[in-house]
């Protein structure tokens, strides 16, 4: 089983940046995708991207794209999400996903984390105008 722990979240002001780190932990995770989610009061569960497993492949929610950026550190077994632009819209918990694929766990969204192969506890980021 695989263990997940977000940090790096937190208030920042608008335009400015944070770096959210998932760090892996437990059974081997090999050839798995990274992601993050995020959910903020009221909304559903949205994806906001995903990396594979060598970290060639990225994918990226249209509302993120240019500003957010996701990479992995394999020997940490860790992931980052690089978010700039901050906008008040980006306001939300942020969630680390593992699953098998960029393509099953993009339809992990709108399920609350019912689906998906691991999640972690989430971490807030709040984005103040």
């Amino acid at each position: 089983q695989v263990q997940l722990a977000e940090s790096g979240g937190g208030l920042v002001q608008a335009g400015g940046s944070l770096r959210l780190s998932c760090a892996a932990s437990g059974d081997t995770f090999v050839g798995y995708v990274m992601g993050w989610f995020r959910q903020a009061p009221g909304k559903e569960r949205e994806f906001v991207a995903a990396v594979s497993w060598s970290g060639g492949d990225t994918d990226y929610a249209d509302s993120v794209k240019g500003r957010f950026t996701i990479t992995r550190d394999k020997a940490q077994n860790t992931v980052y999400l690089q978010m700039a632009s901050l906008k008040p819209d980006d306001t939300a918990v942020y969630y680390c996903n593992a699953d098998y694929s960029i393509a099953t766990m993009k339809r992990n969204e709108g399920h609350g984390g019912k689906r998906g192969l691991a999640w972690g506890q989430g971490t807030q980021v709040t984005v103040s105008s």
